[in-house]
């Protein structure tokens, strides 16, 4: 069996996105402390697949996943699962919500819920751990009646939690973007999405708008661009982008092709199928447009000369 390295302890949004995948569900789960660390299980080859959290609907980028997979690996992405996220005040039995002194959580959930928190519980201290889970399971270890976590009604089950308050979360259309980590390129699937960083050649006026006009000329549509520090110096920024297709997509080729050779420096995160279905349609299209034209022109200079001068 596969072993599937996700961000532990047992209880948390990574595993629930996880346990939604029916191949992955029936595979070895391995719960892993941090990020880094299951990215790092995958790539000691002491776990097959990792999943991590990458996006969130309300608070963005989880930026530790984005730099971990821009500047500390090779691997790449296999496949994107998006999650809805339901968010709950947990605390042992008996405890009322009015006695908390503590609150516990990862500082993304916190922030998720801030004016829930600011509105119910003004007055109370907030501790940070490393996952949803975690604050969970230390809730359930402590012996203080005064503290809360917030975490999933999965982890309820499991720490053996109430309840205090559902749905704290201050946005109810709530989603979290995972993605699954590992070796090689999936094959397409006509629904697909490619991940890539660009690092510009030369900071100079119009370097971002050269980049994106690659991806305007082809009619490839941008689902993300994101700036991130390049950790070389103050002011230097690279860009995360997520474009409809796939690397096999003759389209998709021909735009990382220019923009290596011409605009960019380029990673390579990956191709793999979308979480939403609605760009294969799009992409269909835009190939058949792509290939026409290249057709076109190939009929065109098939009439080239093989010499210069018109024929007596």
């Amino acid at each position: 069996m596969a072993r599937v390295a996700f961000l532990g302890p047992a209880g948390t949004f990574a595993e629930e996105a996880l346990l939604t995948q029916a191949d992955l569900a029936e595979e070895v789960r391995v719960p892993e402390r941090g990020v880094p660390d299951v990215i790092t299980a995958v790539e000691r080859g002491e776990c097959d697949f990792g999943v991590v959290p990458i996006e969130n609907s309300i608070e963005g980028a989880v930026t530790v996943t984005l730099d971990t997979l821009a500047f500390d690996t090779d691997l790449l992405i296999q496949r994107e699962i998006v999650l809805p996220v339901s968010l709950n005040l947990l605390a042992k039995p008996g405890v009322k919500k009015s006695a908390l002194t503590t609150v516990i959580s990862i500082p993304l959930a916190a922030a998720q819920c801030r004016r829930w928190l600011a509105k119910n519980l003004p007055d109370v201290e907030f501790e940070a751990a490393n996952s949803t889970a975690e604050a969970a399971e230390r809730v359930s270890r402590s012996k203080r009646k005064d503290v809360a976590a917030i975490g999933t009604a999965h982890a309820a089950g499991i720490y053996k939690l109430a309840s205090l308050a559902k749905d704290i979360e201050d946005h109810p259309e709530n989603e979290t973007r995972f993605v699954l980590i590992g070796h090689g390129v999936p094959a397409p699937t006509g629904h697909d999405r490619t991940s890539i960083v660009c690092f510009q050649k030369q900071d100079r006026p119009g370097s971002l708008l050269a980049i994106l006009q690659e991806f305007a000329a082809r009619a490839i549509n941008l689902t993300k661009l994101e700036s991130r520090p390049t950790k070389a110096g103050l002011g230097d920024y690279c860009f995360f982008i997520d474009l409809e297709g796939h690397v096999s997509d003759e389209l998709v080729a021909d735009c990382l092709r220019n923009l290596v050779a011409k605009q960019a420096d380029v990673k390579f995160l990956g191709s793999y199928p979308s979480g939403h279905g609605e760009a294969g349609d799009k992409r269909k299209a835009a190939s058949k447009a792509w290939r026409d034209a290249s057709l076109w022109l190939d009929r065109i200079r098939r009439q080239v000369r093989d010499y210069p001068e018109i024929p007596h």
